[in-house]
């Protein structure tokens, strides 16, 4: 079984809003829910989990009826953090997957996600065992330490800024989140990084520009120019 769990748990400060970003409508759509449908369209995925606040979890189950997003067997409350989260929707999973079945973390709040990044994220997990897609670092990077001036770069040709989907074997993602809870390794900002504190090897898959992190008002514009932006025809991928 392939199942997507997805981030939803941010009380969104950065967006200074009224309601969480991943609740805020954009084309009479809730952000979540444009996630979930990308997850609900692909043949590949079995089933939906979604982590969120739980003052939000009947407006969740409620959108997703009105929505049809059929695939969605679970809502879980989050956590403090990020880990906390998805380590609480991993312990749902746990009572009804097995060690091989395969568990795709993703932020709910990135709901430009394709059917071709979710299918290459499978393929790149199939082949290595694990697969977080990334993009290239395209601009000059400088390191700081006074956050106002540096005379040190870092070579961006081997530099790579990863996004969601992160796709991991469910056991060995429940293995990692126990390691860390015996280990005292806590807040780590994406499942990526944990596996990185625990010596594990990361594979790349393919993640997109357009695949952005819904967490400012500026990104919110963004996506909305995005939604209603088509490619001209002349144009090469």
């Amino acid at each position: 079984m392939n199942v997507a769990l997805l981030t939803a748990a941010g009380s969104g400060t950065r967006m200074h809003q009224d309601i969480p970003k991943q609740f805020i409508h954009v084309d009479n759509k809730p952000v979540i829910i444009h996630t979930m449908e990308a997850f609900q369209n692909h043949p590949s995925i079995d089933a939906i989990l979604v982590v969120t606040l739980e003052s939000w979890k009947s407006v969740l189950e409620a959108y997703a009826k009105q929505f049809n997003i059929s695939k969605l067997k679970w809502i879980v409350t989050g956590g403090e953090t990020g880990q906390e989260s998805i380590y609480n929707g991993l312990k749902k999973l746990r009572e009804v997957l097995s060690d091989n079945d395969v568990v795709m973390v993703h932020d709910g709040n990135r709901p430009l996600v394709t059917s071709e990044i979710i299918s290459d994220s499978l393929a790149t997990y199939s082949k290595y065992g694990n697969a977080v897609a990334v993009i290239p670092c395209t601009e000059v990077v400088f390191e700081s330490d006074d956050k106002k001036s540096s005379n040190k770069s870092t070579d961006r040709e081997k530099l790579f800024r990863t996004q969601t989907p992160h796709t991991y074997r469910f056991g060995e993602l429940w293995s990692a989140h126990q390691e860390a809870k015996e280990r005292g390794i806590v807040n780590t900002a994406a499942s990526c990084v944990l596996m990185k504190e625990l010596g594990k090897m990361t594979y790349f898959s393919k993640g997109s520009e357009e695949n952005l992190k819904i967490t400012t008002t500026e990104d919110l514009k963004i996506f909305k120019a995005l939604l209603h932006t088509k490619q001209d025809d002349w144009l090469k991928d």
